[in-house]
Parts: structure tokens; sequence; C-alpha cells
């Protein structure tokens, strides 16, 4: 990932995305998402515009764009329709772990389709029985001649069925190692089966499945770097997932605060608009105020993590406060809405339903608050940087 974007590049990305959006994903999400239908058309203009090797450096066919400009993409795609964002991360986390942790072939190999959106990615960690407690998971990968043979079920797996290139951690003799699983979209494989398709709250257009692995044999060159290292690997991509968590959470408030505001201007009652009600204009005070914090602590973990510096605590502050954010203000846009914002009528009802997604994405907000008092305890011990 870059370390610098030119200022003028990274306005002219996100401008372009913002008028995308505008143009092509507000029109056409609300019906979309409301008959669950993966927005083919939507992706194609998405990897034409270069947005899933945003990140990914040139040399492989990426943009090679740093993460500044990364989580003003995911913000305006989020603030046009969360969903997209979700087609984005897993994709650019899978990516990123190639990108950090894999050897010269694999970057070859793997990065450029990934770059052009012609394979695209989908990171696998959580199991029935183990999501937040990492190191519990019992999916084994077992070595044999020259290659590992895989045996488990995989949870919560985002673009699993649509994915060609799959993150994946299981447990091996040396302890969780990361491995590489390809295969083409809709084509059946040896040992690779789709066992559950989630239905979900909101977060709807993309598929969020059960993957079960019996007997699939993974060939060695497909394990990413040493043995025994998955879970820092992960966890390290983790923060990343965190960073784009927070993005999308400030996109998703945003548009429920920029639907408020418009909305109270236009809403009548006893002779005048709501927006000049003492009341409303408290609301949208506070609205706006846990708007900008949210997008502030965003960007500090962003700038963190592209100075190399350690930002779990960052990362997870960005993630617990804007998706509590984009919660609360979904639903006081819903309030100010009244009757109507309960409706279908209206995307506000949308965005109360994607919120809760962000509270427990890459983490639940539980585990955040954990995450980030062990981290400031330690920091005051004088044990992390």
């Amino acid at each position: 990932m870059a370390d610098v974007t030119d200022p003028d590049v990274r306005r002219e990305v996100i401008d372009s995305v913002r008028k995308f959006v505008a143009k092509d994903v507000i029109p056409s999400a609300t019906a979309l998402e409301h008959a669950d239908e993966f927005p083919a058309d939507l992706v194609a203009t998405m990897r034409s515009l270069g947005l899933f090797g945003v990140t990914i450096p040139e040399e492989y066919g990426g943009l090679g764009l740093d993460l500044l400009t990364y989580i003003g993409v995911i913000e305006e795609l989020a603030y046009g329709w969360m969903t997209l964002t979700g087609i984005i991360n897993t994709h650019t986390m899978a990516a990123t772990l190639v990108m950090q942790h894999g050897n010269d072939e694999q970057k070859k190999r793997i990065l450029p389709t990934m770059a052009s959106g012609e394979r695209r990615g989908a990171l696998s960690l959580s199991e029935p029985d183990a999501g937040s407690d990492t190191r519990n998971i019992s999916c084994r990968a077992v070595l044999d001649g020259d290659s590992y043979v895989l045996n488990g079920t995989k949870a919560w797996v985002t673009n699993g069925e649509r994915a060609g290139v799959v993150a994946l951690a299981a447990k091996t003799d040396e302890g969780v190692s990361t491995f590489i699983v390809e295969k083409e979209p809709g084509a059946s494989y040896e040992g690779i089966s789709v066992s559950r398709h989630v239905g979900k709250l909101g977060y709807r257009g993309i598929e969020t499945v059960e993957m079960s692995y019996a007997d699939h044999r993974i060939p060695t060159g497909n394990l990413i770097g040493v043995p025994g290292r998955g879970l820092p690997q992960i966890l390290g991509v983790l923060e990343l997932g965190r960073i784009n968590i927070a993005s999308r959470a400030v996109g998703v408030a945003r548009a429920a605060f920029d639907a408020a505001v418009s909305y109270a201007q236009l809403r009548t009652t006893f002779g005048k608009p709501i927006a000049e009600h003492q009341a409303i204009q408290l609301k949208i005070a506070d609205m706006a105020t846990k708007l900008s914090a949210a997008r502030l602590l965003t960007r500090d973990a962003a700038e963190r993590k592209m100075a190399g510096l350690r930002c779990d605590v960052e990362a997870g502050m960005a993630k617990l406060f804007a998706s509590e954010t984009a919660f609360e203000l979904a639903t006081d846009a819903m309030r100010i809405h009244g009757g109507i914002g309960y409706t279908t009528d209206l995307p506000v009802e949308r965005y109360l339903r994607d919120a809760p997604l962000m509270m427990i994405g890459e983490g639940t907000n539980e585990i955040q608050r954990l995450v980030i008092a062990r981290g400031i305890l330690a920091r005051a011990r004088g044990q992390i940087d």
C-alpha cells in the first residue's frame, strides 16, 4: 500500500466515486436491496473504475493509492449503499494479506487478477463456534506430500460463493496458518461446498455463506508465509478491516444525517418547517458533532497505520465509535422523519437495518472495548509503543 497519495489524485478518485454513487448507485440501491439481488452492473462499473485494485501496487496492475484514499472511497460507496463496501472490503483484506506476507510468486500470480477485479477475494476466519475467539478455530490443514488436506467449516464468509481467492485460517501442526484457496465462482470443486446461505436483517444483495471443506487439497505453494504464523497475519489485516468498517459507518451515518437535515427543512408542522423547532435543532447539532468525530477518529487510525505504527487501539476506537454513531444517527433520522421513515418508501429504514452490521463485523464492539482497554493499559506500562 502506498505511503502517500498526491492530494489532487485522492480528490479526483474520491470525486469519481461520488459521481458514480449519485448517478448509478442511489437510484438503484433500494430496489436491489429489497430484492436481495447481487448488484452485477454496479460491480462491473466498480471494476472499470479500478476500485478492486485501489491499494494494490501499480506493478501488479492496481492503482497503488494510500489508505486515506481507500477510506474516502469506502465512505462514498457506503453513502450510496453499504453493501458495495463489503464487496470491496473482504477483497482488499485478502489482497493485503498476499501483499504483506506472500512470496514473489504468489504476488505475481494472484494480485494482478485481484487488481482487475477478474477474481474477487474473501476472508475466511470465523467458524460456527469461533468468532472473535480466533484461537479457538477447529478447521485443520494436514500436510500430505505437496499438498495440505483441508477439513472444517467456515462461517460468515462474505463473498464466499463469488470469490475466486479465499484467504483462510486453519490449524496446522505448527499452530494457526493462513492459506489461499483458489477457485472459479460457480464451479464445482472436490471438497468445497456452500453448506448454508445466511439470511440477514440488512446488508442484503451480497452473499454471506457457510463454507464446508472435506478433504480439499491445497498446494503447499498456497501457504502464506510461515506455518503457525497465521494469527498475527490475520490480526494485522483485521486492523485494516476495522478501519474499513469505521469508514462504512461514517458513510451510512452521513447518509442518515443528510436525509434528516433535508427532510427537516421540507416537513412543516404548526405552520413552520420542523427544522425551526428547537427539539429538532438540538438533535441535528448532536448528529453533526458525532459524525465529525467519527470521521476524524477514522482518519486518525488510517494515518497511524500508514505511518507503520501499531494501531489496534486506534482502529478499535474508530470502529467502535463510528459504528455506534451510525446506528444512533440512523435511529435519529427515522425519528425526525416520523412515520414515513418507518416505511420502505425512503432509504432511512435501510440505514437502520444496515447499521448493526458495523457494530458486529470485524469483532463485536464489546470485543473492541476489551482491545482498546488492554492496549491502553499495555501502553501505560510501557509494553507497547
